[in-house]
């Protein structure tokens, strides 16, 4: 199963950038090897610090968002600290947990402007027929887009940005620092620019320089036949624009099923319950079944049909995602025994069970009884004790 690396962090699927990496410093500061040297802080500090490499990585963390693991296709565990390829932020991370910077005095130079966009998720509701049949549904969408008036610049009419004053373009601050280790370079974000090595003197009054705004739109949403509960459709290039006009992030739809009224799902097949007359249920007959993909199909009811019998119909079930194959429709014969019967009922039952004599109320010897019955069932939950 895909690690929660969202859990491990102790943070939502929604956190931004910014409460990763204040979460991630805090845990930093209380399991790092030299604060405390418990083995099992040490474990939870590379579950930390793999965690944090996952989430910081827009790739790794759309692979997180779309159910699977990253780090689990390259066969490493959570990484191991330092030095064996475990935790790609090096020693500049951990500085940073404990400083507020990068340590070792690199410098990582300014991340510009424009930034990816990070993805959206949607929840749809969609019933048992909707998710048999596949539907084009019109949603709408709150999301960052392209601000119409800059188009991604964030500038005002002609105006260009300007190198920050701050940082003069480096995008960070450095500064020297005391530690438990010496003396450190460390390296911050510079407050002015935070981090893009510009600034904008006039920036555009509609999205105030940021290049993007949040409106809401609609899109209409193809949910392909055979889809399932907690499964998600991607819709690439439709999740939010990016800081300062970068590309946008994916749309994930989820589908959540609404659970049906007769039918039981269970992957490709499907359940439902029939009651049965006791004289159908001895004689034999046919009966029909609505299916969810319209129409009905006819079920047999073989002669000397017993309580919990089931009847199958291949076909009927629901279609395969991939492959669009239905599965099986599953009937669960249920024998209804009357409970009240008038007196030409009695008579004819009565006069059945004359002529009937070798069917007779026995008790059932649970050494030879192969029923799969309740004692049988007891009798081999006993002995296996």
């Amino acid at each position: 199963m895909a690690r929660d690396y969202y859990g491990i962090l102790g943070v939502d699927r929604g956190a931004s950038d910014q409460e990763i990496k204040r979460a991630y410093r805090k845990l930093a500061r209380e399991l790092h090897p030299d604060v405390n040297p418990d083995e099992s802080a040490q474990t939870r500090f590379q579950d930390v610090s793999a965690a944090y490499e996952v989430l910081t990585d827009p790739e790794k963390r759309r692979i997180v968002d779309a159910g699977g693991d990253p780090l689990a296709s390259a066969g490493s565990g959570y990484g191991g600290g330092f030095g064996n390829g475990g935790f790609s932020g090096g020693l500049g991370d951990v500085f940073e947990a404990f400083f507020g910077g990068s340590g070792g005095g690199g410098s990582r130079g300014p991340r510009g402007r424009v930034q990816a966009g990070s993805d959206a998720l949607l929840r749809m509701k969609l019933d048992l027929d909707e998710c048999a049949a596949g539907v084009n549904k019109e949603v709408n969408v709150d999301t960052a887009i392209l601000c119409d008036v800059c188009t991604g610049s964030g500038t005002n009419g002609n105006s260009k940005p300007v190198t920050c004053s701050t940082c003069r373009g480096a995008g960070e601050i450095q500064s020297v620092q005391r530690s438990f280790l010496g003396q450190v370079m460390t390296s911050r974000p510079c407050p002015t620019c935070s981090g893009a090595g510009e600034t904008i003197p006039d920036p555009c009054h509609k999205c105030g320089g940021d290049g993007r705004v949040r409106a809401r739109r609609k899109l209409t949403v193809k949910i392909p036949a055979g889809v399932g509960d907690g499964m998600r459709v991607r819709l690439v290039g439709q999740g939010e624009v990016g800081p300062g006009g970068g590309p946008a992030g994916d749309l994930y739809v989820e589908v959540s099923e609404v659970a049906h009224s007769v039918f039981v799902r269970d992957s490709d097949d499907l359940h439902c319950t029939v009651r049965v007359p006791m004289v159908d249920a001895a004689l034999g007959g046919e009966l029909e079944i609505d299916t969810v993909l319209g129409g009905s199909t006819k079920v047999t009811i073989e002669p000397g049909t017993q309580p919990g019998q089931v009847a199958k119909v291949r076909g009927q079930g629901m279609p395969h995602l991939h492959t669009g194959v239905r599965g099986t429709l599953h009937v669960h014969l249920d024998v209804v025994v009357p409970t009240r019967l008038d007196s030409h009922q009695t008579a004819k039952l009565k006069e059945y069970r004359k002529i009937s004599e070798s069917e007779q109320i026995e008790l059932v010897n649970s050494e030879s009884s192969n029923t799969g019955g309740l004692f049988s069932r007891l009798r081999n939950a006993f002995a296996g004790r």
